[in-house]
């Protein structure tokens, strides 16, 4: 059992291929935020990105998320923003047509994030276009050559920092997926390329090694609960 946790799978998910309908699709959207509230994505920006802004001293801040899904973790950080007293203009990038519009769709009440349809390997934005941007549970869908362009591409358009969380490929992780996953999780999508994705995601040296690769500075990899990965890098 544990020889396949050695190295990545390369085996594509449903989403990757589009094997699914319009229907699940949706479906998944919904289910996604509540997973990700559950697995502690965006108790994870606390400890990395706010801190970085609150450290920094700014009262203003822009922030890009490349492949942001519905846009969940930027809601996140607008809340905090508002809470904290700061001003935030945060993109959310979107491949995914149906992704793009649901961010806008989600974020009605908060007019300070926007949405842009675009390739994480070709960014749509000029050099240092944000302070700070982020990702989360993205690269894992990606091969290595093209997570260091996804890196390369973030490190361009970054002022200040990137952050990147995404998945932990442990044996744990993948039995509590596929034991009390399926107890929980009702989508076709969720309950398949969910135990799928921690085949195909890293180990803190591999994510560490694309860094590098990738031309970041005083990068560090650390695991954050519930098996998350989290890459913080500087980009000047």
């Amino acid at each position: 059992m544990f020889e396949k946790f050695k190295r990545r799978s390369y085996q594509l998910e449903d989403i990757d291929t589009g094997n699914y309908t319009a229907a699940e699709y949706e479906d998944c959207i919904g289910e996604l935020q509540l997973v990700n509230r559950w697995m502690g994505d965006a108790h994870t920006l606390k400890s990395t990105l706010f801190r970085e802004v609150a450290s920094a001293g700014l009262k203003e801040f822009s922030v890009l998320d490349v492949g942001a899904g519905s846009g969940e973790l930027l809601r996140v950080t607008a809340t905090w923003a508002r809470e904290t007293g700061r001003k935030l203009h945060a993109v959310g990038l979107e491949l995914n047509e149906r992704s793009a519009e649901a961010i806008l769709e989600e974020s009605l009440e908060f007019p300070e994030i926007t949405s842009v349809r675009g390739d994480a390997l070709s960014l749509p934005f000029a050099d240092a276009d944000f302070d700070y941007v982020i990702c989360s549970l993205f690269t894992h869908h990606f091969r290595e050559e093209q997570v260091v362009q996804i890196l390369r591409e973030m490190k361009r358009v970054a002022r200040r920092r990137l952050i990147v969380i995404d998945l932990h490929r442990h044996p744990m992780a993948y039995f509590l997926y596929t034991t009390l996953g399926k107890l929980v999780l009702k989508n076709r999508l969720l309950r398949h390329d969910g135990a799928l994705s921690i085949l195909r995601s890293f180990k803190a040296d591999e994510l560490f090694e694309l860094a590098k690769r990738a031309g970041l500075r005083d990068v560090g990899v650390s695991r954050h609960f519930p098996y998350r990965l989290v890459l913080n890098a500087q980009t000047t």
